[in-house]
């Protein structure tokens, strides 16, 4: 077990949904918390409460599209609060399109927030970790990592896409002393969903949609979170369901084809 106090973290996406959750849950486990993320506003409200409840916080605004921007936040981090313990690669979004018609931009845009997003988190951060011999890379992920779902494709993939990147990861840097670490949530009782609704336009129709049926608060999996920084794993999940699920699609990729064509009969007809 790894005693989290006075040890920083570096959190991107803090100013909404599992970001927020997790830096509150980090700072309630006495770690120093540095938040990221374009609402500065929304930024400066958790550092406030962080501050009321006897913590130490620090707020940055940035884009994690932009490179530059993620290490001056690297930078702000440890000068404010000290060396790095941990960085929580956790900005992202989602949208709900055909993705044999998605406009190329989109599909750009969608992987330069979260896959390049996640990358230009990460990579200002391990230097230093690796020079210390210690340190924990989170990449906040999903459920659907392991599985391509209609209207979600581009989404899943950029979610593979960290995953993959995890994991390979979590060896090449082991013997260095770095713990890389993957967390698949499931649908979350956030912004997320209605930001995903936005973007979708009337694609979605206000529906529930891949995650029908399960969906947790945001701070289900912030104390996943806290769990992994105390106690180092490789792979988060908050839901066995889930998780058995994915496992099956994978071992069974033609079952996984009639569960989802069931499915898109049941969301078409509901």
């Amino acid at each position: 077990m790894i005693d989290l106090y006075a040890k920083p973290i570096a959190i991107t996406g803090a100013s909404s949904g599992i970001g927020r959750a997790t830096a509150s849950a980090c700072a309630r486990a006495g770690m120093f918390v540095a938040v990221m993320a374009r609402r500065g506003e929304m930024l400066d409200e958790i550092v406030a409460e962080i501050h009321e409840a006897g913590g130490r916080a620090t707020a940055f605004k940035g884009d994690v599209t932009d490179p530059d921007s993620c290490a001056q936040f690297i930078t702000h981090a440890e000068k404010q609060l000290g060396p790095l313990h941990a960085v929580f690669a956790n900005a992202g979004y989602g949208q709900e399109q055909p993705t044999w018609s998605t406009p190329e931009q989109d599909l750009r845009d969608i992987f330069e927030t979260n896959f390049w997003g996640s990358i230009n988190t990460v990579r200002p951060a391990l230097p230093g970790m690796i020079e210390r011999g210690r340190g924990h890379v989170i990449f906040c992920s999903s459920c659907l990592s392991k599985i391509g779902l209609p209207l979600f494709g581009a989404y899943s993939a950029t979610k593979a896409c960290q995953d993959h990147f995890g994991r390979a990861m979590r060896h090449e840097l082991r013997s260095a002393g770095v713990h890389v670490s993957t967390v698949h949530p499931i649908q979350t009782s956030t912004e997320f969903s209605d930001a995903l609704l936005e973007r979708s336009g009337q694609k979605a129709r206000g529906k529930n949609r891949a995650g029908r049926g399960f969906i947790q608060p945001p701070e289900t999996i912030a104390n996943a979170v806290v769990k992994c920084l105390k106690k180092p794993k490789g792979e988060v999940w908050t839901s066995t369901t889930a998780r058995l699920a994915m496992a099956v699609a994978t071992a069974v990729p033609g079952l996984a084809d009639l569960a989802i064509s069931k499915m898109r009969i049941d969301h078409n007809n509901s």
